[in-house]
């Protein structure tokens, strides 16, 4: 039976038994890789087994909001073919003296029960730095818990935990997890990718989506995922409900973006426009960028061969 709090009656975890991820987590090499091992060291248990290895038990997710911590948690769990279990914190962290703690333990011990996931997100909530003299006794005897807990969590499921804050967490909560994962914001090359991935179901033909996502991926690349799939969300309805091209709602965009951006990134969103062809006076238009300083670097001429005389061959 699912956990609950015992005054407010409250299910202490969200229980998801098939978990339906529509688009892969946008990662870099680093990340997916580490992603990746858990997934097999799952999948290939025995084989670990039989040479006295277990698979990873815990992983903690670190990185800023909106990086794909929470969705790749539910990756990992779609991948497995098994049930996630999210704690609730609202249920979970009671008023009353004693009860958070209690309540956090159901939630472990429900948990080691069963051939699931667990996934903690905003783990620095239950998991501060026990020398933090603003917080009070109960929550630095819950770290205790915590302590134990991760220590002893059997190798037949998998715990999961996600801080947007890893300078919040106790130190010795970190050595506790087999793997620490680095959610770092994404490059401008996984933004281009996503946003060209959201944009694949708009009638709009394939070079029209690759030149908005390169023009996009430009403007938006302080952006998290999470902040880049609500403005995509966004930019497709306004184009859909108003019947505007995508050309001119993505110009919207950057002429929009362009009035916050520091003068050196504006003037970087320029001559990428340029580069995809727009003439320059509109990119001064869009960018309030002077023309005249709208300098594109030149693409690198490629050097001949030499031949195996030493001199170069003529081109052809």
């Amino acid at each position: 039976m699912v956990p609950v709090d015992a005054d407010s009656r409250l299910q202490l975890v969200k229980h998801e038994a098939n978990v339906d991820v529509p688009r892969t987590p946008v990662l870099n090499s680093v990340t997916e890789a580490a992603i990746e091992q858990i997934i097999k060291e799952r999948n290939f248990a025995d084989d670990l087994m039989r040479h006295d290895l277990l698979p990873s038990r815990t992983a903690l997710f670190v990185g800023p909001p909106g990086v794909g911590k929470t969705l790749t948690a539910r990756w990992i769990a779609q991948r497995l073919n098994k049930t996630l279990l999210t704690l609730d914190l609202a249920a979970v962290m009671s008023s009353y003296l004693g009860k958070t703690g209690t309540n956090i333990r159901s939630v472990l011990d429900y948990a080691k029960s069963g051939d699931c996931v667990l996934f903690l997100d905003e783990f620095d909530a239950i998991a501060k730095r026990r020398d933090d003299d603003a917080e009070i006794g109960e929550l630095k005897r819950l770290v205790n818990v915590l302590l134990q807990e991760i220590d002893d969590w059997p190798s037949s499921g998998l715990l999961l935990a996600a801080t947007n804050h890893g300078d919040l967490l106790d130190p010795a909560i970190w050595r506790r997890f087999d793997m620490v994962v680095d959610f770092p914001m994404p490059s401008t090359e996984a933004v281009e990718v996503h946003i060209r991935d959201m944009l694949a179901s708009m009638d709009t033909g394939e070079a029209s989506r690759k030149w908005a996502s390169k023009v996009l991926s430009s403007v938006w690349s302080r952006y998290s995922l999470s902040d880049i799939t609500r403005n995509i969300n966004q930019l497709r309805r306004q184009t859909l409900l108003f019947k505007q091209d995508l050309r001119d709602s993505v110009l919207e965009v950057v002429r929009k973006e362009s009035l916050d951006l520091p003068k050196k990134e504006k003037s970087a969103v320029a001559i990428n426009l340029v580069r995809l062809g727009m003439s320059k006076r509109e990119a001064e238009r869009l960018t309030d960028i002077d023309r005249r300083k709208i300098v594109a670097a030149p693409a690198k001429r490629k050097r001949p061969a030499k031949t195996t005389s030493g001199k170069r061959s003529a081109r052809s």
